[in-house]
């Protein structure tokens, strides 16, 4: 499902037009991403997180140069999602 998949369903089942529809959804990314670029985490009760998470510093390697490189420790962004949204997927979802 794409975001244009989402905003034709949610303008359909609430009966509001496509174009308010994207612009609130970009403007909830867009606040969902300054939250998260400002250290905070975003938390939407019943759905997950958005939370930020930080990877240690690691040593890697360059495969075509044969050499170890260092990684320094960074932070990502990361969704976790909340226990009802899990067991909603786990039981309504047939495993392939």
């Amino acid at each position: 499902m794409t975001k244009a998949d989402i905003v034709s369903k949610i303008s359909e089942k609430l009966g509001i037009e496509k174009g308010d529809v994207q612009a609130t959804i970009e403007s909830f990314m867009d606040e969902v991403k300054a939250s998260l670029e400002n250290g905070d985490n975003v938390y939407l009760r019943g759905f997950g997180s958005f939370i930020i998470k930080t990877r240690a510093e690691k040593t890697g390697r360059n495969i075509s140069k044969n050499t170890t490189i260092k990684i320094p420790a960074h932070n990502i962004p990361a969704f976790k999602p909340a226990k009802v949204f899990v067991e909603g997927v786990k039981s309504n979802v047939q495993v392939k």
